[in-house]
């Protein structure tokens, strides 16, 4: 069985880069050894948004009267898992569907790379079979970080994959790491009943967003109930009894915790071993895939793209990095008339779906700093926003950044209501090169959560109208 291009994983980097590389005139193939969609679409992305959604619904019943409604409700946890579960097999049946209308070649079972342009593929049943490519993507995805103090068992101690199916809801958890995986599993459990404890071992919560969206996070949530501890680490778990005992470093000396579950949400790690990348030549560092700006790796014919390989681990960088592989080989075989372009890894969206949502991209307001700019910024709250009002939620507010000198937009960082939705326009204003003149004389529609962009950019030039 010989391909112009075979794709290993079917994750949104590598269905996406099957596809591409179909549509530009290559015989296609894809090596999947669970699910079509990967992570993302069955384990990540989707059917968590699933979960959110529920969470949110149940909020709603809770609050019923701030809407002038008379309603009652219980969650049940084992539907709301079903439901989740269910969102997740439709998206999958829908990348089915796609390869069959792509005329992609899907075969199943794990992939590994024998020599140039070769992978072997064996199947559930053990049996296995040669397939070749004239190039080989790699896009096997990631997992669950593990650290040696925290080994998840899938009982007592589980990963983001057990956290999506627990046969019952937990009374108590602790969830340790507060990136975005830990605070939308946070404030899921949290809002169904569950009492939840964040452990963070830098001093605050969703590091990596800008200051002053970590603050509010951090507010909302403990007004919520959520218990936050910052600058702590768990330093050893004892799963002996009924549930788990966490002994916890503090600044002000060790503690321990006890709850039914503990979640470890402290990264990702790369699906690199075991798919031949020794046996092949291709060079890693730091548990990632080396590749160039055209995810080439050091060997010719094999390419690598998402959560292993550099760059944020996130579906949409994913997706891209396939697109552009892919039409980079095409273009050296005359199949696409021009070089793509490289991504801007600092123009990339990052979003968080809790609630408040956090929507951000660009330079925090301390990277602009430290980068040399003079910067001017606005900042404008939620609370005095129309829509949010309206909504129901006048919590958080939208930031941006932009320098003094020429009027480059640098960042956006948003906390609140559907915020996720509206960050686009920063990315595309951002690629266009967009002054503020630009945004302000565009008119924003009212009322809307987007139109508080237009206003924060109002307070950073001293122009505001609402404040």
């Amino acid at each position: 069985m010989a391909y112009d291009v075979i794709v290993l994983g079917s994750g949104p980097g590598g269905y996406v880069a099957a596809i591409r590389a179909s549509q530009l005139g290559f015989k296609t193939a894809i090596v999947e050894k669970e699910s079509l969609g990967g992570i993302c679409l069955n384990w990540g992305c989707i059917p968590t948004k699933a979960l959110l959604k529920s969470a949110q619904v149940f909020e709603y019943v809770k609050h019923a009267k701030d809407y002038g409604i008379e309603a009652t409700g219980q969650q049940n946890f084992e539907a709301i898992i079903k439901r989740s579960r269910g969102v997740a097999d439709k998206q999958s049946k829908g990348i089915q569907f796609l390869m069959k209308k792509n005329k992609i070649d899907v075969i199943m079972g794990f992939g590994k790379l024998k020599s140039k342009g070769q992978l072997e593929v064996t199947a559930a049943d053990g049996k296995s079979q040669i397939v070749e490519g004239k190039h080989i993507i790699v896009a096997t995805g990631g997992r669950s970080r593990q650290l040696p103090n925290l080994p998840i068992d899938g009982k007592k101690i589980i990963g983001y994959r057990e956290a999506m199916v627990l046969p019952q809801q937990p009374k108590t958890m602790i969830v340790v790491g507060s990136g975005a995986i830990g605070i939308e599993f946070a404030y899921f459990y949290n809002t169904l009943g569950t009492k939840v404890t964040v452990v963070e071992f830098l001093p605050r919560i969703v590091p990596v967003e800008d200051e002053d969206i970590s603050k509010e996070l951090e507010k909302n949530f403990k007004k919520n109930g959520v218990e936050i501890m910052t600058s702590s680490e768990v330093t050893k778990v004892d799963t002996s009894g009924n549930g788990v005992k966490a002994t916890v470093k503090t600044q002000n000396g060790e503690v321990t915790l006890e709850a039914d579950i503990l979640l470890s949400a402290v990264g990702v790690s790369a699906n690199i071993e075991g798919i031949g990348l020794e046996e092949t030549g291709v060079k890693t560092d730091k548990g990632k895939i080396t590749v160039d700006k055209f995810y080439q790796t050091n060997v010719a014919g094999i390419y690598a793209i998402g959560d292993c390989a550099p760059g944020q681990a996130l579906a949409h960088v994913a997706s891209k990095e396939g697109i552009i592989c892919v039409e980079n080989i095409a273009f050296a075989e005359k199949k696409f008339q021009h070089k793509p372009e490289p991504i801007d890894y600092n123009n990339v969206p990052g979003c968080t779906y809790c609630s408040p949502e956090i929507a951000s991209v660009g330079y925090t307001e301390k990277q602009a700093r430290e980068a040399g700019y003079e910067v001017k910024v606005g900042k404008f709250p939620l609370s005095v926003s129309g829509k949010a009002l309206a909504s129901g939620h006048p919590e958080g507010f939208v930031k941006v950044i932009f320098d003094a000198k020429y009027g480059e937009w640098l960042g956006t960082h948003m906390i609140g209501y559907n915020v996720t939705e509206i960050i686009v326009q920063t990315v595309t204003a951002r690629k266009l090169e967009t002054t503020h003149h630009e945004v302000l004389n565009s008119i924003h529609p009212h009322p809307t959560i987007s139109e508080a962009i237009k206003d924060a950019i109002e307070v950073a030039y001293g122009e505001a109208i609402h404040l």
